[in-house]
């Protein structure tokens, strides 16, 4: 989920040159939205991890070092983000709990499937399973991991509310491999 959010969100305007054309769509996307212009949109998943790299290496997340995303239908997404867990045991302590701690330690993926719903332009989630390398990881220990690196962000996301969309979203939705929306 942090990688939906953070594709949504890491809509920076200063992009490198030169860019993959899939980074430069979805820039494209951010400043006709950004404009306030009608647009109906569709993005494969392909081109969301790749925008999620460059936007990763052109403004680092605290917590985060990557993440990829596969996208379902019905609005189902999994995540493979890599995650500092020193960082996040350090920013709030007893959040990783005691037994899994000689496991989650510096940085290591997590696999996070999450189901999102958007109602009113805002954006809510559920964790529908999680795990570290085979080993299963609480919903609601990943909820409470996921709440700890969203209020760390320089845009102190709040994720035990609905999230509202930016640029005026009103939708967003996926299909196999698809990611949809529009304003």
């Amino acid at each position: 989920m942090l990688a939906l959010l953070g594709f949504l969100l890491f809509a920076a305007s200063d992009a490198p040159a030169p860019q993959p054309a899939s980074v430069s769509k979805v820039l494209d996307l951010f400043d006709r939205l950004r404009a306030g212009k009608k647009t109906v949109f569709q993005l494969t998943e392909a081109e969301v991890n790749e925008y999620m790299v460059s936007a990763l290496k052109r403004q680092p997340r605290p917590g985060l070092e990557s993440t990829q995303i596969r996208v379902f239908p019905k609005n189902y997404v999994a995540t493979y983000t890599v995650v500092d867990f020193d960082a996040v045991e350090k920013w709030k302590p007893g959040t990783i709990p005691s037994i899994l701690r000689p496991l989650l330690t510096g940085r290591k993926t997590l696999w996070i499937d999450v189901r999102f719903q958007v109602t009113g332009s805002r954006l809510t989630y559920t964790v529908e399973k999680a795990y570290f390398d085979k080993i299963w990881l609480p919903a609601q220990l990943v909820q409470k991991m996921m709440e700890v690196v969203a209020a760390r962000q320089p845009e102190h996301y709040d994720t035990t509310k609905p999230l509202p969309l930016p640029f005026g979203l009103r939708d967003i939705r996926t299909s196999d491999k698809l990611l949809a929306g529009n304003n």
